[in-house]
């Protein structure tokens, strides 16, 4: 027998839809068959290079058509992360005594800002992480802080080889303008994007040891051909 189960917090679907299943025969057994949203507000997970199509093309100019032929996403796909991801992280606190104020849009000088707060820089093939001080999963659809095109600007120059933290882009809104992180960061410059992330505990150590600079790791479920991945980042100090 399966029973499918959607579970949900504050009137929004969860990220997982588990069927719970009993074989009775001949060995008794529980198992789970899970579904999982992997883009969803609730899941911290990666965004591959072809979440996000952009003029009809994905990262690097691969025709949507192209990337999906065969009803699988054969390119610029989940497979470039299931082998791991390993670089310099830095982070970067915007707020180091509370949050950000309600709606702020960050900036390059914001970002720039950090950088000399914490004596530290960001340079080419860093993993940059950054803390406004909100969690979206507590409510997607509050005024999070978002980010601006001279931020994901100062990003390209800086030549980040991916983006992860508590700042992302808004959920889509009719009156809103294009979501700079994912229709540039990630479909016209390949910038890998980690959402939903909650990096409270990193910004905790980091203050604590005075050190704003460590190795990031990542590791994924080894699943090809698919548009993204749930992830659980660690910094190893």
């Amino acid at each position: 027998m399966a029973a499918p189960v959607a579970f949900a917090e504050h009137g929004m679907p969860s990220a997982v839809l588990q069927a719970l299943t009993f074989t009775g025969s001949p060995t008794p057994a529980l198992t789970d068959v899970l579904l999982i949203n992997v883009h969803h507000a609730r899941s911290t997970h990666i965004d591959a290079l072809a979440h996000i199509p952009v003029g009809n093309t994905v990262y690097p100019g691969i025709s949507v058509a192209d990337a999906t032929a065969g009803a699988t996403v054969g390119r610029s796909s989940s497979s470039a992360f299931v082998d791991g991801i390993v670089t310099r992280g830095v982070f970067l606190d915007l707020a180091p005594r509370g949050r950000l104020p309600e709606n702020h849009v960050v900036t390059a000088d914001d970002l720039a800002a950090a950088e000399r707060r914490q004596g530290v820089r960001v340079e080419s093939g860093d993993a940059l992480v950054v803390r406004g001080g909100w969690v979206a999963a507590d409510d997607p659809f509050g005024p999070l802080p978002t980010s601006s095109l001279s931020a994901v600007e100062w990003m390209a120059e800086r030549e980040v080889c991916l983006y992860a933290g508590d700042i992302g882009d808004k959920l889509p809104e009719p009156s809103a303008a294009a979501p700079v992180l994912h229709n540039i960061g990630l479909a016209q410059l390949g910038m890998p994007l980690i959402d939903c992330v909650n990096v409270a505990g990193l910004a905790q150590v980091c203050a604590e040891i005075e050190r704003y600079s460590f190795l990031f790791t990542l590791g994924t479920i080894p699943v090809r051909s698919a548009t993204g991945l749930p992830v659980n980042p660690l910094a190893i100090f």
